[in-house]
Protein backbone atom coordinates (compact mmCIF):
# COMPACT_ATOMS: atom_id res chain seq x y z
CA UNK A 1 0.00 0.00 0.00
CA UNK A 2 3.09 2.37 0.94
CA UNK A 3 4.33 2.06 -2.90
CA UNK A 4 0.93 2.67 -4.43
CA UNK A 5 1.14 5.92 -2.04
CA UNK A 6 4.76 6.80 -3.05
CA UNK A 7 4.26 5.94 -6.71
CA UNK A 8 0.84 8.00 -7.41
CA UNK A 9 2.34 10.91 -5.07
CA UNK A 10 5.51 10.94 -7.69
CA UNK A 11 3.04 10.52 -10.64
CA UNK A 12 0.65 13.54 -9.52
CA UNK A 13 4.32 15.66 -8.42
CA UNK A 14 5.28 15.30 -12.46
CA UNK A 15 2.02 15.85 -13.57
CA UNK A 16 1.98 19.27 -11.66
CA UNK A 17 5.49 20.04 -12.71
CA UNK A 18 4.75 19.59 -16.37
CA UNK A 19 1.58 21.98 -15.94
CA UNK A 20 4.10 25.11 -14.56
CA UNK A 21 6.65 24.14 -17.16
CA UNK A 22 3.79 24.68 -19.53
CA UNK A 23 2.75 27.97 -17.72
CA UNK A 24 5.76 29.18 -16.89
CA UNK A 25 7.40 27.78 -20.75
CA UNK A 26 4.17 28.96 -23.14
CA UNK A 27 2.86 32.61 -23.16
CA UNK A 28 -0.15 32.08 -25.52
CA UNK A 29 -2.89 31.26 -23.75
CA UNK A 30 -4.41 29.50 -26.00
CA UNK A 31 -1.36 27.43 -26.44
CA UNK A 32 -1.21 27.06 -22.46
CA UNK A 33 -4.51 26.24 -22.20
CA UNK A 34 -4.24 23.37 -24.94
CA UNK A 35 -1.31 21.37 -23.35
CA UNK A 36 -2.59 21.81 -19.70
CA UNK A 37 -5.83 20.30 -21.21
CA UNK A 38 -4.34 17.66 -23.09
CA UNK A 39 -1.82 17.33 -19.80
CA UNK A 40 -4.74 16.81 -17.65
CA UNK A 41 -7.39 14.37 -19.41
CA UNK A 42 -4.73 12.17 -20.34
CA UNK A 43 -1.52 12.50 -19.07
CA UNK A 44 0.71 10.26 -20.08
CA UNK A 45 0.11 10.96 -23.43
CA UNK A 46 -0.03 14.71 -22.62
CA UNK A 47 3.14 15.39 -21.22
CA UNK A 48 4.76 13.48 -23.97
CA UNK A 49 3.38 15.24 -26.72
CA UNK A 50 3.93 18.68 -24.40
CA UNK A 51 8.04 17.43 -24.58
CA UNK A 52 8.09 15.93 -28.02
CA UNK A 53 6.22 19.29 -29.99
CA UNK A 54 5.41 21.64 -27.23
CA UNK A 55 8.67 22.60 -24.97
CA UNK A 56 10.05 26.00 -26.09
CA UNK A 57 13.22 25.13 -27.63
CA UNK A 58 14.33 28.29 -28.42
CA UNK A 59 15.74 28.56 -25.15
CA UNK A 60 17.24 24.66 -25.36
CA UNK A 61 20.44 23.98 -25.50
CA UNK A 62 19.70 21.43 -29.09
CA UNK A 63 20.58 25.29 -30.88
CA UNK A 64 22.38 27.35 -28.44
CA UNK A 65 25.58 26.17 -30.69
CA UNK A 66 23.35 27.28 -33.53
CA UNK A 67 22.68 30.22 -32.35
CA UNK A 68 26.01 31.48 -31.54
CA UNK A 69 27.02 30.31 -34.82
CA UNK A 70 24.94 31.99 -36.96
CA UNK A 71 25.83 35.19 -35.30
CA UNK A 72 29.18 35.19 -35.47
CA UNK A 73 28.40 33.96 -39.86
CA UNK A 74 26.06 37.16 -39.57
CA UNK A 75 29.31 39.59 -38.49
CA UNK A 76 31.09 38.42 -40.97
CA UNK A 77 28.89 39.50 -44.35
CA UNK A 78 27.15 42.04 -42.11
CA UNK A 79 29.03 44.91 -44.14
CA UNK A 80 27.55 43.44 -47.48
CA UNK A 81 23.91 44.03 -45.64
CA UNK A 82 24.14 47.01 -44.44
CA UNK A 83 25.57 48.45 -47.31
CA UNK A 84 22.76 47.14 -49.74
CA UNK A 85 20.00 48.12 -47.57
CA UNK A 86 20.68 51.34 -47.23
CA UNK A 87 21.29 52.27 -50.76
CA UNK A 88 18.09 50.89 -51.67
CA UNK A 89 16.07 51.89 -48.73
CA UNK A 90 16.80 55.36 -49.76
CA UNK A 91 16.02 54.23 -53.48
CA UNK A 92 12.45 55.77 -53.05
CA UNK A 93 10.69 52.52 -54.63
CA UNK A 94 7.14 53.60 -54.36
CA UNK A 95 6.61 49.84 -53.19
CA UNK A 96 9.22 50.26 -50.17
CA UNK A 97 7.33 53.16 -49.01
CA UNK A 98 3.98 51.68 -48.86
CA UNK A 99 5.58 49.11 -46.50
CA UNK A 100 8.49 50.57 -45.08
CA UNK A 101 7.13 49.38 -41.29
CA UNK A 102 7.55 46.16 -42.73
CA UNK A 103 10.58 46.61 -44.43
CA UNK A 104 11.98 47.64 -40.81
CA UNK A 105 10.87 44.89 -39.03
CA UNK A 106 13.03 43.01 -41.05
CA UNK A 107 15.75 45.12 -40.86
CA UNK A 108 15.69 44.72 -37.25
CA UNK A 109 16.62 40.97 -38.15
CA UNK A 110 19.00 42.03 -40.15
CA UNK A 111 17.43 40.88 -43.10
CA UNK A 112 18.98 42.96 -45.98
CA UNK A 113 16.13 45.08 -48.35
CA UNK A 114 18.51 44.18 -52.17
CA UNK A 115 18.05 45.97 -55.06
CA UNK A 116 17.92 45.11 -59.12
CA UNK A 117 16.66 41.36 -58.49
CA UNK A 118 14.83 39.61 -61.44
CA UNK A 119 12.59 37.59 -60.14
CA UNK A 120 10.35 34.87 -62.40
CA UNK A 121 7.13 33.50 -61.23
CA UNK A 122 6.94 29.56 -60.96
CA UNK A 123 3.14 28.15 -61.17
CA UNK A 124 3.36 24.26 -60.17
CA UNK A 125 6.06 21.90 -60.66
CA UNK A 126 5.46 21.54 -64.12
CA UNK A 127 7.23 24.97 -64.66
CA UNK A 128 9.58 25.39 -61.45
CA UNK A 129 11.36 21.93 -62.30
CA UNK A 130 12.23 22.70 -65.84
CA UNK A 131 14.37 26.23 -64.36
CA UNK A 132 15.91 24.45 -61.73
CA UNK A 133 17.35 21.56 -64.27
CA UNK A 134 18.81 24.52 -66.62
CA UNK A 135 19.82 26.60 -63.69
CA UNK A 136 21.97 23.64 -62.28
CA UNK A 137 23.25 22.52 -65.45
CA UNK A 138 24.61 25.79 -65.79
CA UNK A 139 26.24 25.77 -62.45
CA UNK A 140 29.88 26.81 -62.11
CA UNK A 141 31.03 27.02 -58.53
CA UNK A 142 28.38 25.82 -56.49
CA UNK A 143 25.29 23.78 -55.86
CA UNK A 144 23.71 24.62 -52.07
CA UNK A 145 20.32 22.69 -51.54
CA UNK A 146 17.97 22.32 -48.66
CA UNK A 147 14.79 20.44 -48.77
CA UNK A 148 11.72 19.09 -46.54
CA UNK A 149 10.93 16.37 -48.49
CA UNK A 150 12.80 15.11 -51.79
CA UNK A 151 11.24 11.84 -53.44
CA UNK A 152 13.24 8.94 -54.61
CA UNK A 153 11.01 9.07 -57.79
CA UNK A 154 11.00 10.49 -61.23
CA UNK A 155 12.35 13.87 -60.75
CA UNK A 156 14.38 13.11 -57.54
CA UNK A 157 16.29 10.82 -59.74
CA UNK A 158 17.04 13.19 -62.53
CA UNK A 159 18.06 16.16 -59.92
CA UNK A 160 20.06 13.42 -58.25
CA UNK A 161 21.79 12.70 -61.60
CA UNK A 162 22.86 15.99 -62.44
CA UNK A 163 24.10 16.70 -59.37
CA UNK A 164 26.39 13.75 -58.91
CA UNK A 165 27.77 14.91 -62.59
CA UNK A 166 28.08 18.12 -61.53
CA UNK A 167 30.27 17.18 -58.64
CA UNK A 168 32.58 14.94 -61.09
CA UNK A 169 32.69 18.26 -63.32
CA UNK A 170 34.33 19.92 -60.30
CA UNK A 171 31.31 21.93 -58.80
CA UNK A 172 30.83 22.10 -55.51
CA UNK A 173 27.57 20.27 -54.57
CA UNK A 174 26.07 20.50 -50.60
CA UNK A 175 22.66 19.02 -50.04
CA UNK A 176 20.63 18.96 -46.97
CA UNK A 177 17.68 17.31 -46.35
CA UNK A 178 15.20 17.14 -43.75
CA UNK A 179 15.58 13.36 -41.74
CA UNK A 180 11.40 12.87 -41.55
CA UNK A 181 10.16 14.79 -44.52
CA UNK A 182 12.74 12.82 -46.51
CA UNK A 183 13.05 9.42 -44.83
CA UNK A 184 12.28 7.85 -47.91
CA UNK A 185 15.96 8.78 -48.95
CA UNK A 186 17.67 8.40 -46.18
CA UNK A 187 19.43 5.00 -47.22
CA UNK A 188 20.51 4.19 -50.50
CA UNK A 189 19.42 7.49 -52.53
CA UNK A 190 21.32 9.50 -50.31
CA UNK A 191 24.82 6.92 -49.98
CA UNK A 192 24.57 6.87 -53.72
CA UNK A 193 24.82 11.33 -53.74
CA UNK A 194 27.99 11.02 -51.29
CA UNK A 195 29.46 7.72 -53.43
CA UNK A 196 29.53 10.47 -56.30
CA UNK A 197 31.25 13.31 -54.61
CA UNK A 198 27.87 15.18 -53.02
CA UNK A 199 28.08 16.33 -49.60
CA UNK A 200 24.75 15.06 -47.67
CA UNK A 201 23.69 15.46 -44.29
CA UNK A 202 20.21 15.21 -42.83
CA UNK A 203 18.93 18.24 -41.01
CA UNK A 204 17.97 17.44 -37.15
CA UNK A 205 18.91 13.44 -37.29
CA UNK A 206 16.49 10.89 -36.12
CA UNK A 207 17.45 7.69 -34.99
CA UNK A 208 13.62 5.64 -34.98
CA UNK A 209 11.52 6.76 -37.74
CA UNK A 210 8.91 4.62 -36.29
CA UNK A 211 8.39 6.75 -33.06
CA UNK A 212 9.21 10.18 -34.73
CA UNK A 213 6.81 12.97 -35.22
CA UNK A 214 5.93 14.95 -37.91
CA UNK A 215 5.69 17.81 -35.97
CA UNK A 216 9.48 18.07 -34.15
CA UNK A 217 11.07 20.90 -34.64
CA UNK A 218 11.54 20.28 -38.78
CA UNK A 219 13.27 22.04 -41.69
CA UNK A 220 10.30 23.05 -43.67
CA UNK A 221 12.60 25.04 -45.59
CA UNK A 222 12.81 24.77 -49.80
CA UNK A 223 16.19 26.65 -50.52
CA UNK A 224 18.62 26.26 -53.72
CA UNK A 225 21.35 28.67 -54.55
CA UNK A 226 23.37 28.23 -57.30
CA UNK A 227 27.04 30.35 -57.77
CA UNK A 228 25.59 33.06 -55.07
CA UNK A 229 23.56 34.55 -57.53
CA UNK A 230 20.38 32.36 -58.55
CA UNK A 231 18.43 31.42 -56.06
CA UNK A 232 14.93 29.37 -55.54
CA UNK A 233 12.62 29.23 -52.66
CA UNK A 234 8.60 28.71 -52.55
CA UNK A 235 6.48 25.98 -52.05
CA UNK A 236 7.26 23.21 -53.87
CA UNK A 237 8.90 20.18 -52.61
CA UNK A 238 11.10 18.07 -55.02
CA UNK A 239 8.43 15.17 -55.95
CA UNK A 240 6.74 14.20 -58.85
CA UNK A 241 3.29 15.10 -56.69
CA UNK A 242 3.66 18.78 -57.73
CA UNK A 243 4.33 17.94 -61.32
CA UNK A 244 0.72 18.22 -63.44
CA UNK A 245 -1.66 16.53 -64.53
CA UNK A 246 -1.59 14.42 -61.63
CA UNK A 247 -4.63 13.64 -59.41
CA UNK A 248 -5.37 15.36 -57.19
CA UNK A 249 -4.34 18.30 -59.21
CA UNK A 250 -1.16 19.99 -57.35
CA UNK A 251 -1.64 23.53 -57.21
CA UNK A 252 1.72 25.48 -55.49
CA UNK A 253 3.92 28.15 -56.29
CA UNK A 254 7.15 29.16 -56.54
CA UNK A 255 10.11 31.92 -57.25
CA UNK A 256 13.52 32.37 -59.06
CA UNK A 257 15.63 35.08 -57.67
CA UNK A 258 18.50 36.37 -59.67
CA UNK A 259 20.38 39.18 -57.55
CA UNK A 260 21.30 40.28 -54.49
CA UNK A 261 17.77 38.97 -53.23
CA UNK A 262 20.02 35.69 -52.68
CA UNK A 263 22.13 36.85 -50.46
CA UNK A 264 20.00 36.15 -47.46
CA UNK A 265 19.05 32.72 -49.11
CA UNK A 266 22.83 31.92 -48.93
CA UNK A 267 22.78 32.91 -45.44
CA UNK A 268 20.43 30.57 -44.14
CA UNK A 269 21.76 27.80 -45.80
CA UNK A 270 25.29 28.28 -44.22
CA UNK A 271 23.74 28.44 -41.20
CA UNK A 272 21.64 25.40 -41.11
CA UNK A 273 25.10 23.38 -43.11
CA UNK A 274 27.23 24.07 -40.25
CA UNK A 275 24.86 23.48 -37.88
CA UNK A 276 23.67 20.05 -40.06
CA UNK A 277 27.65 19.06 -40.43
CA UNK A 278 29.32 20.10 -37.48
CA UNK A 279 31.81 22.27 -39.45
CA UNK A 280 32.34 25.70 -40.24
CA UNK A 281 32.10 26.60 -44.30
CA UNK A 282 34.10 29.36 -44.92
CA UNK A 283 32.72 32.31 -46.34
CA UNK A 284 34.25 33.14 -49.43
CA UNK A 285 33.52 36.11 -51.98
CA UNK A 286 32.15 33.45 -54.38
CA UNK A 287 28.83 33.02 -52.02
CA UNK A 288 27.78 36.17 -52.42
CA UNK A 289 27.10 37.34 -55.47
CA UNK A 290 27.91 40.75 -56.94
CA UNK A 291 26.94 40.57 -60.54
CA UNK A 292 23.09 43.08 -60.25
CA UNK A 293 20.26 42.52 -62.89
CA UNK A 294 18.67 45.26 -65.18
CA UNK A 295 15.65 44.25 -62.84
CA UNK A 296 14.33 46.39 -60.38
CA UNK A 297 12.57 43.81 -58.06
CA UNK A 298 13.13 45.09 -54.77
CA UNK A 299 13.69 41.59 -52.75
CA UNK A 300 13.75 40.83 -48.74
CA UNK A 301 13.46 37.79 -46.71
CA UNK A 302 11.84 36.70 -44.13
CA UNK A 303 13.12 33.98 -42.08
CA UNK A 304 12.16 31.98 -38.23
CA UNK A 305 12.32 28.72 -36.67
CA UNK A 306 12.96 27.37 -33.14
CA UNK A 307 16.63 29.47 -33.06
CA UNK A 308 14.77 32.43 -33.72
CA UNK A 309 14.42 35.11 -30.59
CA UNK A 310 11.29 36.33 -32.03
CA UNK A 311 8.56 34.34 -34.42
CA UNK A 312 9.62 36.99 -37.60
CA UNK A 313 7.71 35.12 -40.04
CA UNK A 314 4.30 35.67 -38.30
CA UNK A 315 5.34 39.50 -37.48
CA UNK A 316 6.15 39.88 -40.96
CA UNK A 317 2.70 38.65 -41.87
CA UNK A 318 0.75 40.69 -39.05
CA UNK A 319 2.48 44.06 -40.03
CA UNK A 320 1.68 42.98 -43.67
CA UNK A 321 -2.05 42.80 -42.92
CA UNK A 322 -2.31 45.85 -40.54
CA UNK A 323 -0.42 48.08 -43.22
CA UNK A 324 -2.84 47.22 -46.11
CA UNK A 325 -4.99 49.90 -47.30
CA UNK A 326 -7.44 48.28 -50.09
CA UNK A 327 -6.77 45.04 -50.74
CA UNK A 328 -5.28 41.42 -48.96
CA UNK A 329 -5.10 38.04 -51.58
CA UNK A 330 -4.12 35.57 -49.40
CA UNK A 331 -3.71 31.63 -49.94
CA UNK A 332 -3.22 29.01 -47.57
CA UNK A 333 -3.35 24.82 -47.15
CA UNK A 334 -3.45 24.69 -43.70
CA UNK A 335 -5.24 27.78 -42.35
CA UNK A 336 -4.97 27.85 -38.42
CA UNK A 337 -4.07 31.19 -37.78
CA UNK A 338 -3.96 31.32 -34.12
CA UNK A 339 -5.59 34.95 -32.11
CA UNK A 340 -2.89 37.35 -33.24
CA UNK A 341 -3.24 36.58 -36.96
CA UNK A 342 -7.29 36.34 -37.11
CA UNK A 343 -7.53 39.71 -34.92
CA UNK A 344 -5.18 41.19 -37.68
CA UNK A 345 -7.45 39.78 -40.16
CA UNK A 346 -11.15 40.84 -39.04
CA UNK A 347 -9.03 44.27 -38.34
CA UNK A 348 -8.02 44.84 -41.58
CA UNK A 349 -11.34 43.58 -42.85
CA UNK A 350 -13.95 45.59 -40.64
CA UNK A 351 -11.32 48.68 -41.67
CA UNK A 352 -12.43 48.41 -45.46
CA UNK A 353 -10.02 46.11 -46.62
CA UNK A 354 -11.59 44.22 -49.30
CA UNK A 355 -9.77 40.47 -48.23
CA UNK A 356 -10.05 37.59 -50.54
CA UNK A 357 -9.16 33.93 -48.75
CA UNK A 358 -8.31 30.80 -50.51
CA UNK A 359 -7.92 27.41 -48.95
CA UNK A 360 -8.46 23.68 -50.00
CA UNK A 361 -12.12 22.87 -50.47
CA UNK A 362 -10.17 19.17 -48.54
CA UNK A 363 -7.62 19.30 -46.77
CA UNK A 364 -4.91 16.83 -46.80
CA UNK A 365 -5.31 15.98 -43.14
CA UNK A 366 -9.09 15.89 -41.45
CA UNK A 367 -8.11 17.03 -38.18
CA UNK A 368 -6.33 20.42 -39.70
CA UNK A 369 -9.46 20.80 -42.01
CA UNK A 370 -11.38 20.82 -39.50
CA UNK A 371 -9.93 22.93 -37.16
CA UNK A 372 -9.74 25.58 -39.91
CA UNK A 373 -13.00 25.58 -40.39
CA UNK A 374 -13.73 26.51 -36.99
CA UNK A 375 -12.16 29.71 -37.77
CA UNK A 376 -14.18 30.71 -41.14
CA UNK A 377 -17.26 31.79 -38.89
CA UNK A 378 -15.09 34.92 -37.26
CA UNK A 379 -13.49 36.01 -40.51
CA UNK A 380 -16.90 35.37 -42.74
CA UNK A 381 -18.81 37.82 -39.81
CA UNK A 382 -15.46 39.98 -40.21
CA UNK A 383 -16.13 40.85 -43.87
CA UNK A 384 -13.25 38.15 -45.31
CA UNK A 385 -14.16 36.63 -48.13
CA UNK A 386 -13.44 32.98 -47.78
CA UNK A 387 -13.08 30.85 -51.28
CA UNK A 388 -12.82 26.66 -51.08
CA UNK A 389 -10.37 25.49 -54.29
CA UNK A 390 -12.26 22.51 -55.90
CA UNK A 391 -9.62 21.82 -58.62
CA UNK A 392 -7.31 19.71 -56.26
CA UNK A 393 -5.43 20.48 -53.60
CA UNK A 394 -3.49 24.17 -53.18
CA UNK A 395 -0.28 23.57 -51.09
CA UNK A 396 0.70 27.21 -52.34
CA UNK A 397 1.25 29.72 -49.32
CA UNK A 398 1.26 33.39 -50.91
CA UNK A 399 -0.26 36.90 -50.39
CA UNK A 400 -0.48 40.35 -52.46
CA UNK A 401 -1.29 43.10 -50.76
CA UNK A 402 -2.58 46.49 -52.32
CA UNK A 403 -0.98 44.81 -55.74
CA UNK A 404 2.66 46.11 -55.01
CA UNK A 405 3.71 43.32 -52.56
CA UNK A 406 4.16 40.01 -52.55
CA UNK A 407 4.71 37.00 -49.92
CA UNK A 408 5.58 33.49 -51.83
CA UNK A 409 7.76 30.91 -49.36
CA UNK A 410 7.28 27.99 -46.97
CA UNK A 411 5.47 29.03 -44.37
CA UNK A 412 1.70 27.92 -44.06
CA UNK A 413 -0.84 30.63 -41.34
CA UNK A 414 -0.59 28.06 -38.62
CA UNK A 415 1.45 27.85 -35.37
CA UNK A 416 3.47 25.44 -36.49
CA UNK A 417 5.15 27.65 -39.48
CA UNK A 418 5.08 30.37 -36.53
CA UNK A 419 6.58 28.65 -34.06
CA UNK A 420 8.07 25.10 -34.57
CA UNK A 421 9.54 24.81 -38.12
CA UNK A 422 12.44 26.14 -39.79
CA UNK A 423 10.66 28.89 -42.56
CA UNK A 424 11.54 31.01 -45.43
CA UNK A 425 9.65 33.29 -47.47
CA UNK A 426 10.15 35.82 -49.72
CA UNK A 427 9.06 39.46 -50.16
CA UNK A 428 8.89 41.08 -53.47
CA UNK A 429 8.13 44.49 -53.42
CA UNK A 430 7.65 44.97 -56.72
CA UNK A 431 4.45 45.99 -58.70
CA UNK A 432 4.52 44.12 -61.62
CA UNK A 433 5.34 40.46 -59.56
CA UNK A 434 2.82 41.67 -57.35
CA UNK A 435 0.48 41.71 -60.14
CA UNK A 436 1.26 38.31 -61.72
CA UNK A 437 0.84 36.81 -58.65
CA UNK A 438 -2.74 38.44 -58.46
CA UNK A 439 -3.31 37.32 -62.25
CA UNK A 440 -2.56 33.37 -60.75
CA UNK A 441 -4.85 33.99 -57.69
CA UNK A 442 -7.82 35.15 -59.52
CA UNK A 443 -7.60 32.02 -62.27
CA UNK A 444 -7.46 29.91 -58.98
CA UNK A 445 -10.60 31.51 -58.42
CA UNK A 446 -12.72 29.92 -61.19
CA UNK A 447 -12.17 26.75 -59.36
CA UNK A 448 -13.06 27.63 -56.00
CA UNK A 449 -16.74 28.05 -54.66
CA UNK A 450 -17.21 31.06 -52.40
CA UNK A 451 -18.64 30.58 -48.69
CA UNK A 452 -22.21 32.12 -48.30
CA UNK A 453 -21.86 33.57 -44.87
CA UNK A 454 -25.21 33.52 -44.18
CA UNK A 455 -25.45 29.54 -44.95
CA UNK A 456 -22.23 28.94 -43.30
CA UNK A 457 -23.81 30.60 -39.95
CA UNK A 458 -26.50 28.44 -40.12
CA UNK A 459 -24.73 24.97 -39.90
CA UNK A 460 -26.16 22.56 -37.18
CA UNK A 461 -24.15 22.73 -34.12
CA UNK A 462 -23.75 18.82 -34.38
CA UNK A 463 -21.77 19.71 -37.76
CA UNK A 464 -19.72 22.56 -36.11
CA UNK A 465 -18.83 20.03 -32.50
CA UNK A 466 -16.08 18.24 -34.06
CA UNK A 467 -14.76 21.65 -35.70
CA UNK A 468 -15.09 23.12 -32.30
CA UNK A 469 -13.27 20.22 -30.74
CA UNK A 470 -10.49 20.33 -33.20
CA UNK A 471 -9.83 23.85 -32.52
CA UNK A 472 -8.79 23.34 -28.97
CA UNK A 473 -5.95 21.27 -29.71
CA UNK A 474 -5.30 23.75 -32.99
CA UNK A 475 -1.97 24.53 -31.47
CA UNK A 476 -0.51 20.95 -31.35
CA UNK A 477 -1.86 19.78 -34.67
Amino acid sequence: MNWYILLGAAYLSLVIFVCLRILYDIQSTSKAFAYLLVTLLLPGIGMAVYFAVGANYRKNKLYSKKIISDKNLLAEISEKIVHESEKNWDSGEAEVKSHKELARLLLHDNSPLTGNNEVSLLLNGENKFPQVIAALEAAQHHIHMEYYIFENDGIGNQIKEILIRKAAAGVKVRFIYDDFGSRGIRKGFVRELVEGGVEAFPFYKIWFIALSNRTNYRNHRKIIVIDGCTGFVGGINVSDRYINPVKPFWRDTHVMIKGPGVYYLQYLFICDWNFCCGKKLPVVPEYFCSTKTKSKAIVQIAASGPDSDTPVIMYALMQTISLAKEELLITSPYFIPGETILDALCAAAMSGVKIKLLVPFKSDSALVNAAARSYYNEVLEAGVEVYLYKKGFVHAKTVVADGQLAIIGTANMDHRSFELNFEVNAMIYDAALAQQLKRAFEDDLKHAVKINPRDWGKRTLFKQLPEKLCRLFSPLL
